[in-house]
């Protein structure tokens, strides 16, 4: 999946390693002691655990014991090492889509501390065992209100301390992670704002979520209370950072992992039986793999090439190009094998639950809208816009 003809030394040494040693969350990093072949140590890890993935909890036991293993060390977006990055999100993905969004969440909240560069990491209660969430989403029936703090409370200067009150939705894993960035409204301007999740100042409720597929994931309502938290970056920087679509692109590499995993799925299952109208599917399930592939491998080279540009256009490409394989990939696995994996593989069947609604975080014709938009500006006077 996304791999590539070379994968260099450096990629590979600094992928992961030991992290028993207590390491800051992001920024400079110590740099990790190298590993021989560290994508096959994930594959075999994640090949040789066993745990149920309808379970919440076994979700976040899985993520610790990633975050354990340092398999949540990925070089940053835009470094040089994206291709990497994605890759190995896609592995996770192809495993098991509830696990890769808690696991995808960790690692963008990792990315973005570094792309900030917040001393988050100073705070006591941080460690190298902390999983982090992401919660960004403002729903219209929920929102989220900080204040400044009391100069007297919790730190001695104010700086940077607010409390957090209201309830923030779809928030993810909210009952198996230590920590969250969370998306806040500070004097009517949207900050981004550190918390940990242990905290009697603290509610959450699941009772809103009645998901079928991604449904281990429990993304619920958290309620704060006057809840003590830390601001990360000033006001806007969230959004505006060059790596805010540059992890957006992201997410589409987990999509096409799932979708390489129901494709690897559909292959094992026609090997007894691959008559004519078999093979034709599973053809055109290649076809769509490779296009949505080539089209991320192109992706994060144009990231690393120019980290500090604006990838809208990049991401928002890339993101439905691979939403339109995986949905390919599921229209022809479910017209080739019928219902019998659907009813009989709990694997197969809950990839096929999953991803429909994990695609969901793609805004469809919405994003479309905006990609036209963006391709009507910049190449109405560019002849060589889609020169091969």
């Amino acid at each position: 999946m996304l791999d590539t003809p070379v994968r260099t030394a450096d990629h590979e040494s600094q992928l992961y390693g030991n992290r028993a040693a207590a390491t800051p969350v992001f920024g400079a990093m110590n740099p990790p002691e190298p590993v021989k072949d560290p994508l096959s140590a994930l594959d075999d890890f994640l090949g040789g655990s066993a745990f149920d993935s309808s379970d919440p909890l076994a979700l976040g036991t899985m993520l610790a014991q990633l975050v354990e293993r340092g398999y949540d060390r990925l070089p940053l977006p835009g470094s040089g090492r994206t291709l990497l990055r994605w890759r190995a999100l896609a592995a996770v993905a192809a495993c098991d889509l509830g696990l890769v969004k808690l696991f995808e969440g960790h690692t963008d909240a990792l990315a973005i501390l570094a792309e900030l560069q917040e001393p988050v990491a100073q705070e006591p209660s941080l460690n190298t065992a902390s999983r982090w969430g992401v919660w960004a989403a403002e729903a219209p029936d929920a929102r989220l209100v900080a204040t400044r703090a009391d100069r007297d409370r919790d730190d001695a200067s104010g700086g940077g301390v607010l409390l957090l009150n209201g309830t923030k939705a779809w928030c993810s894993g909210a009952r198996v992670l230590s920590h969250a960035l969370v998306t806040a409204w500070l004097d009517d301007q949207p900050v981004l704002a550190a918390v940990e999740l242990k905290q009697p100042s603290i509610s959450i409720s699941i009772e809103p979520w009645h998901a079928v597929g991604m449904r281990a994931t429990q993304s619920g309502d958290v309620h704060f209370d006057a809840t003590p938290a830390r601001a990360v970056g000033a006001s806007h920087a969230y959004v505006e950072r060059a790596g805010f679509w540059q992890g957006g692109a992201g997410i589409a590499a987990c999509w096409y992992g799932a979708a390489a995993g129901i494709a690897q799925m559909m292959a094992a299952a026609m090997a007894a039986r691959a008559d004519a109208h078999r093979l034709a599917h599973l053809g055109a399930v290649d076809v769509a793999l490779a296009g949505a592939a080539a089209v991320l491998r192109e992706s994060a080279a144009q990231i690393d090439a120019n980290p500090a540009a604006d990838h809208q256009l990049t991401a928002l490409r890339a993101r439905l190009a691979v939403e339109a394989a995986a949905t390919e990939v599921m229209h022809h696995a479910g017209r080739a094998l019928g219902a019998a994996p659907l009813c009989r593989n709990p694997r197969f069947a809950r990839a096929m639950a999953d991803l429909p609604v994990f695609l969901r975080q793609s805004h469809a014709e919405r994003d479309l809208a905006a990609l036209g938009e963006m391709v009507r500006t910049r190449h109405r006077d560019d002849s060589s816009a889609w020169a091969l």
